[in-house]
């Protein structure tokens, strides 16, 4: 007869992996301002939303939904159509235009507005010109929905058309030749065989672009056209009403999450594969559909960079060195000290989540990095909405406990916390793919020679991620020198940038005013573009 007997040694769980639990904890950091957006919904703003139903929420709703579909199909019918012809068509200033359609990355869609207004309203130069040619002509406002469409179209077209003219060029001479034996003609391949094997290239920089434009708040500022970026501004610094800033901020954030959605929806179960193939070899078009496609390249590129930087240049030079005075220098100074900072901070977390996921092979960490990189697809206006209520409530719980007062709200932290949040994704991508580069073997052969952990690292890890490292603090630098909402609603009292005089001289129609801090971003967006240019060849 047997009997049962019961251990009374206790019952041991396993250790968890502290880098993993790091790693959640930053996962958690950055999911945390999304949290309280849903939180604000507990409180009572009844009046204000009655007032925003009776007046502008319809039109935010419609303007947004608007400004969404129509940058949508301008990226998509700029990007792929530049990424075709220059992938497979020889046309006369081909091998420019191979990367000059690159450069209206380097210019914040808040300077092209401006230049656009400038140049396109009734007092501008085009229109009196037109009044001086044309007795008849009248004019009229460039402030129209269809203006905000083009100008984003204009800047953004480019995470397409770098995404998809890798994609096409990736696909090779194999697939269309066997599509064109089959009996279809070239435009039939193009739509049946070329575009659908480019889709997740092009849904990428759909995406991209789209949540650049559902974060959009200069040009649409410039513009007057309110969207719910505009609407959390006004309810923040108009209503001073917090609460109703994040109730918005969360419906923002929604659209964000429903069209990344339906893009996923979308793609179904589809799978697709590259085959390894001939180098493409381009089609030499006629002599005079060598010509139109020159002509529809030169026409972009003119319309989103040469123009706009000629115009600042323009201002720049008639002003003189009025505005290189104390207060420009020290926004110069606020504006690369904040990038500096955000980017070390946020390149140093990219790293070490770059190591987790690499060292550690358990889903918590990939599910981690996951969470953590999520950042990207929430607007600036958003993220400061959820990071102010966050601080917000931390202070109150400190202020209670130590009678500290406010330790976050107003300083710097909460400005490179909100930075670091949203760039988060930008900096992982370079350094994950610099520790790719990073073979197993090569570190098995360190250790075979005889290296220390402490040589290893000095000597295998270090040359090969710093490539990607550099990459990432300049990618990360220019984003947050060109970040708007975020900056205007944390910047704590007397810290201006450059973005942030932009959008006090464009507020006022003072566009010869911010030409200077206009083109100091464009130049010094002018690096990661040629970063970029540099890896997609």
């Amino acid at each position: 007869m047997s009997v049962l007997t019961w251990s009374s040694s206790p019952l041991k769980l396993p250790r968890p992996d502290p880098l993993i639990v790091i790693a959640m904890l930053l996962a958690a950091a950055v999911l945390l301002p999304i949290a309280v957006l849903g939180l604000s919904w507990l409180g009572d703003e009844s009046e204000v939303w009655r007032h925003l139903a009776d007046t502008v929420l319809l039109s935010l709703l419609a303007n947004t939904l608007l400004l969404v579909l129509g940058v949508g199909v301008g990226v998509l019918l700029l990007g792929v159509s530049l990424a075709w012809m220059t992938a497979t068509m020889e046309f006369p200033g081909r091998r420019f235009f191979d990367w000059a359609l690159l450069l209206p990355l380097a210019v914040p869609a808040y300077v092209l507005a401006f230049v656009a207004l400038d140049l396109l309203d009734f007092s501008g130069p085009v229109q009196s010109a037109l009044r001086d040619w044309f007795d008849g002509f009248r004019g009229t406002s460039a402030r129209r929905p269809a203006l905000v469409i083009i100008t984003l179209s204009l800047v953004l077209y480019p995470y397409v058309y770098m995404l998809a003219r890798v994609a096409f060029r990736a696909q090779g001479r194999t697939l269309m030749e066997q599509a064109r034996i089959l009996g279809l003609s070239p435009v039939a391949a193009f739509w049946r065989v070329a575009l659908p094997m480019a889709r997740p290239a092009i849904a990428a920089g759909l995406a991209l672009a789209l949540m650049e434009t559902l974060a959009d708040f200069g040009a649409v500022s410039v513009f007057n056209f309110d969207t719910f970026t505009t609407a959390i501004y006004k309810s923040w610094y108009g209503f001073y009403n917090l609460n109703a800033a994040a109730q918005l901020a969360s419906l923002l954030l929604l659209f964000v999450l429903v069209s990344l959605f339906v893009e996923r929806a979308g793609r179904g179960r589809a799978r697709y594969e590259q085959q390894s193939a001939r180098k493409l070899k381009r089609v030499r078009p006629e002599f005079w559909r060598r010509w139109l496609l020159c002509g529809y390249a030169s026409a972009i590129f003119l319309f989103a960079f040469a123009i706009p930087v000629g115009r600042l240049l323009f201002w720049v030079v008639d002003a003189g060195a009025r505005d290189f005075d104390a207060r420009y220098w020290g926004l110069v100074w606020h504006t690369l000290l904040l990038g500096a900072g955000a980017a070390v901070v946020t390149v140093a977390t990219a790293i070490f989540l770059g190591y987790v996921r690499r060292t550690r092979g358990h889903w918590l960490s990939a599910l981690a990095v996951r969470g953590a990189t999520v950042g990207y697809a929430m607007p600036g206006s958003v993220l400061a909405v959820g990071i102010m209520l966050s601080f917000a409530a931390i202070d109150r719980w400190l202020n209670l406990q130590f009678g500290t007062g406010a330790v976050l709200i107003g300083g710097l932290f909460a400005l490179i916390l909100a930075y670091a949040v949203r760039f988060l994704a930008v900096a992982y991508g370079p350094v994950e793919a610099a520790f790719e580069r990073i073979r197993p073997r090569i570190l098995e052969a360190a250790r075979t020679l005889g290296a220390t952990p402490a040589e290893t690292v000095r000597r295998v890890w270090l040359p090969l991620l710093t490539p990607g490292v550099l990459s990432a603090l300049l990618l990360v630098l220019i984003d947050v020198m060109k970040e708007m909402p975020a900056t205007l609603l944390l910047r704590p009292f007397g810290w201006d940038t450059l973005a942030v005089r932009i959008f006090e001289m464009t507020s006022e129609g003072e566009w010869s005013r911010a030409a200077l801090p206009a083109l100091t971003l464009v130049l010094v967006g002018l690096l990661p573009v040629y970063l970029l240019m540099k890896r997609t060849r």
